[in-house]
């Protein structure tokens, strides 16, 4: 019967709710809790974490929040992130004066204060998880206020904050079961506050991350090492840790799973005592290392048979006997990172694809010595990729991705930037091959045209797709690439000279599901084009178009007024009328201001 309500007549709360738990999408949930206000009021019970941005009315804000969803576990406090809040709107009486609206405040700066950091406390009762980016203005005795309140505290982000030893030390004593603390850029801390949340919260934590903070040094990861031995994740950045205190972490912390590092004065000692002892490792990320050597990985290779994910950035002392050593002892790796290893080339890619038969994930960027005999190996040896990225590696060309593509049918992800010995041959043998890939970029690689192109929209779907500077490619290529993918909603044609209106007209026509595209420096896309797109794509949030002469303030209008979702543009200053300005100003972006 029209007008009856029968699904809340049947269904109990509990039930209702346990459907909310598997909604993900804020925007979903969202849509749900304007349903009726009883689904409203099942949807605040059962949202457990929220973001915000920080807030000059944190005491308000929190408040609301507070009552509005009792059961947040989790916040997260990002001050660089821009929020809209309730500010005191004033009128104005008949004699001039200001007439405030009653339980408004003011805005003031956009950061969170002590007093805001302990409403949170006092607030949210069930609180676990915290995190605090960059929220400048808390100090120890905000920290401290918070901590006294919320004992069960699980996990704590302090990243870009400047709190002092104080505060950590509160932390220590007051959160006994933390697990996770991220103290990243926290440059006012030395070993005094390090050092007893070691000792206080040694039982319980599972992941620390320190960088940039200089005053910490080899007696806090000796306590580290002595007190957490279920440490299962470190991240460390710095410029004075040295051997001690990374071997004492390794003897300590044989749970170890992931360890990140960047600390130019440890040397193959550190890496060696890993090895022997972190047998459960299954990450490891070695950043801008010039002591390391092959000595390191030999350990690694030997004794860490768990190893899963390996990254390795600017280590130019290790060479494929060491790579060799890792694929040989760690066949278990799925995910491999080379960044700038100028040493490590063609033979070490080879053992990759000879022995890590389950890799789902290769990035080699700035790899020079590689050539197509070491990432063809990859393509006989790896069937299960599903990403590859390549960034400025003059010696792979298309008879290496052609080996990929036939021998990697899984592969789902594809970025090229600046290999300029692949060609349309290349790409043409992944559009034939591999039809579950859906993210294709191919960045500044002006050996690839319409050919290519063509050949992916006959095989494959794609969502995402880059050809930023490839030249060659004209109309023909992304109209083929309107026609064989619906689900397009990312595009960069950017530096296209030889693209028109008539490419542009074909997306909108059959790409109904695009939200961003970039068309920046397209000298032949005019009004028209624009236009046309914004009346047939009703999901686009983001249009960047610099330089392109084509485009007058009329389009820039035209997409303003049309694109209801919209929510960044960038675009030359002078192409903006002022009633664009007035309708849209918060959502336009400028590529310069007037000199």
């Amino acid at each position: 019967m029209r007008g009856s309500d029968l699904i809340n007549a049947v269904l109990p709360d509990e039930l209702i709710l346990e459907i909310f738990r598997h909604v993900d999408s804020k925007p979903s949930r969202d849509a749900c809790s304007l349903v009726c206000k009883r689904w409203l009021s099942l949807e605040c019970l059962s949202r457990d974490t929220i973001r915000i941005g920080a807030s000059a009315a944190p005491g308000n804000l929190v408040n609301l929040l507070s009552r509005r969803y009792p059961n947040t576990r989790s916040i997260f406090i990002d001050e660089r992130l821009s929020i809209s809040l309730p500010i005191k709107r004033r009128r104005t009486n008949r004699d001039g004066s200001d007439q405030s609206m009653p339980g408004d405040d003011v805005m003031g700066t956009n950061s969170l204060s002590d007093a805001g950091l302990a409403a949170v406390g006092e607030s949210f009762l069930k609180l676990e998880n915290l995190s605090l980016i960059w929220c400048s203005s808390i100090t120890d005795a905000g920290l401290r206020s918070f901590a006294e309140k919320c004992r069960s505290l699980k996990s704590l982000d302090l990243q870009g904050c400047y709190i002092g030893d104080g505060g950590l030390t509160a932390v220590a004593e007051c959160c006994k079961f933390l697990q996770d603390l991220n103290l990243r850029f926290c440059e006012g801390l030395t070993d005094a506050g390090l050092v007893p949340v070691a000792v206080s919260c040694g039982r319980n934590l599972k992941s620390l991350g320190v960088a940039a903070c200089a005053k910490i040094t080899d007696l806090s990861l000796e306590a580290v090492g002595s007190h957490c031995r279920s440490l299962e994740s470190l991240s460390l950045d710095s410029e004075i840790i040295h051997n001690t205190g990374l071997v004492a972490v390794a003897k300590g912390c044989s749970m170890l799973k992931v360890l990140k590092l960047q600390c130019l004065n440890v040397t193959d000692e550190a890496l060696q005592a890993v090895g022997v002892f972190c047998l459960s490792l299954e990450t490891l990320a070695l950043y801008s290392f010039q002591k390391f050597t092959d000595r390191s990985l030999y350990a690694i290779g030997k004794r860490c048979k768990k190893l899963k994910n390996l990254t390795l950035s600017d280590c130019y002392f290790l060479s494929n006997k060491g790579l060799d050593s890792v694929a040989v002892g760690c066949s278990e790796l799925t995910h491999i990172e080379l960044n700038g290893c100028h040493n490590i080339g063609t033979d070490g890619l080879k053992s990759i694809g000879k022995n890590c038969v389950q890799l789902s994930e290769l990035a080699l960027l700035y790899c020079q010595r590689i050539e197509n005999d070491g990432l063809s190996e990859i393509g006989k040896g790896c069937k299960y990729l599903q990403a590859l990225h390549l960034v400025d590696c003059s010696g792979i060309g298309d008879e290496s991705i052609c080996s990929i593509a036939r021998g990697c049918k899984n592969l789902r992800k594809l970025h090229i930037r600046r290999c300029y010995e692949v060609g349309n041959k290349g790409i043409i043998a992944i559009g034939q091959n591999c039809k579950f890939l859906t993210d294709l970029s191919l960045r500044f690689c002006d050996r690839i045209g319409d050919e290519a192109l063509i050949s992916i929209g006959q095989g494959c779907s794609l969502h995402h797709l880059n050809v930023s500077g490839c030249h060659q490619i004209r109309d023909a290529g992304i109209i083929a690439i309107a026609r064989g993918s619906p689900q397009l909603s990312y595009l960069d044609v950017s530096v296209l000279q030889n693209l028109r209106d008539n490419a542009i007209m074909e997306l909108g026509e059959g790409c109904p599901l695009l939200k961003d595209i970039v068309i920046s420096h397209c000298r032949q896309i005019t009004d028209t084009g624009v236009s046309y797109l914004a009346r047939k794509c009703a999901f686009l949030e983001s249009c960047h178009m610099v330089y392109c002469p084509g485009i007058t303030e009329v389009g820039v209008a035209t997409i303003v007024t049309t694109c209801t979702r919209i929510k960044k543009i960038l675009v030359e200053k002078w192409k903006v009328s002022a009633r664009t300005e007035r309708r849209a100003g918060s959502i336009i972006n400028y590529l310069c201001v007037d000199l």
